[in-house]
């Protein structure tokens, strides 16, 4: 029964954990708008959480995730530095990932209340 329960779950865990991993990525590139060379980085979200949730769940290892495949964001206003981070499409993406990342979450708190509720009933 348990193991219904986690997988019940899964989708909207999984969601929550890429899209920390994504922010922490998004701060990285704008802590990094200065530094000379450096190449902004992201990751395709749909594409990460397919695979995180098409993987079978392992009882003996249920901690481990895989890490998200990285590519380079290609950019529009290239600096003399070679520099890629334009800092608008940054918090632009920052900001769009925090809410997503919050209903991700209202959502999962949803399901667990639901559950809770189901439980005591």
């Amino acid at each position: 029964m348990i193991d219904k329960l986690s997988e019940h779950l899964r989708f909207n865990s999984e969601a929550l954990r890429l899209r920390s991993t994504r922010q922490q990525l998004l701060a990285s590139n704008v802590v990094n708008a200065e530094t000379p060379r450096y190449q902004a980085q992201d990751f395709d979200f749909a594409r990460a959480l397919n695979e995180a949730t098409a993987r079978p769940v392992s009882n003996s290892n249920p901690g481990r995730h895989l890490a998200p495949a990285l590519y380079e964001r290609v950019s529009y206003q290239p600096s003399l530095d070679g520099n890629s981070v334009d800092l608008d499409a940054e918090r632009a993406h920052f900001a769009d990932n925090a809410l997503r990342y919050e209903a991700a979450l209202r959502i999962l708190n949803m399901q667990l209340k639901t559950l809770l509720s189901a439980i005591q009933g």
